[in-house]
């Protein structure tokens, strides 16, 4: 899945959870996906290692909960290519975490966090949030998706991205996930999708990125087996909006930075 992928801090991850590049997939169409966000984390005592998020407001960024460690954290949108500064870059410092209050490490579940960006994000033509999904409903299976990151192409050798990177993938049923995993899963806050044939999958990139499926986020990369093999587990977005709507209403409240 789309989840951390710098060694260095792997150790920080829990139980089970991995990274998220792009296996069977594509270059994405240069900022055809302007609400995607690369999340900088720069603890104090370890190199950078990254994760995915995706843009919902002006000021808000959702990710995974399991990417909350200490550290200065930077989100970078509008980029393509990461190691190709380009003119539709926006950095922005995160000024507040808001991790879901029930998430929980060994499980994984409920794992979903907001970040308050210091300033509003000026909003253009490779930068626009995504809207949010109605609360709730059931993503029906076989549902055509989309995963998109910058992560590893492949396990050996490892080979990572500078360009965003997309895969289409297929929802699955829960009894799929139950089935298959070693670990919990729980349906009413997961979702499990992933390539029925197994030629395509996520590797070690960005965890808190988004899979899209019509047009909208359903899934947050969480977690899945270790060797890029379907099926994958989702954060279930459309579970959790209500907490997001009232998070980012507090969160108004606070106030952010003038836009740049």
């Amino acid at each position: 899945m789309l989840l951390l992928f710098l060694l260095p801090g792997a150790f920080l991850l829990p139980p089970g959870a991995r990274g998220g590049g792009i296996v069977g997939g594509r270059e994405a169409v240069p900022h055809s996906r302007p609400y995607m966000a690369f999340v900088t984390i720069k603890p104090w005592w370890a190199p950078a290692y990254h994760c995915g998020g995706f843009l919902v407001r002006e000021d808000v960024v959702v990710t995974a909960a399991h990417c909350n460690v200490k550290g200065r954290v930077t989100v970078t949108l509008g980029a393509h290519n990461l190691r190709k500064r380009e003119p539709s870059w926006q950095r922005i410092r995160a000024r507040r975490r808001v991790p879901h209050p029930q998430y929980d490490k060994r499980t994984t579940n409920n794992d979903i966090m907001l970040l308050q960006l210091r300033t509003r994000a000026a909003l253009t033509a490779w930068v626009k949030p995504i809207r949010l999904p109605a609360p709730w409903p059931a993503v029906p299976v076989g549902a055509r998706c989309w995963v998109a990151g910058w992560g590893r192409m492949r396990f050996h050798p490892p080979k990572s991205s500078a360009v965003l990177r997309e895969v289409d993938l297929a929802v699955m049923a829960n009894e799929t996930c139950e089935r298959s995993l070693t670990r919990p899963y729980y349906p009413a806050s997961m979702l499990c999708a992933g390539d029925p044939r197994g030629k395509k999958a996520s590797l070690k990139g960005d965890s808190g990125g988004p899979l899209v499926c019509a047009g909208v986020p359903q899934g947050i990369v969480s977690w899945g087996p270790a060797n890029g093999i379907s099926p994958e587990v989702y954060t279930r977005v459309s579970r959790f909006v209500p907490w997001i709507r009232r998070a980012m209403q507090r969160l108004a409240g606070l106030g952010t930075s003038p836009r740049a």
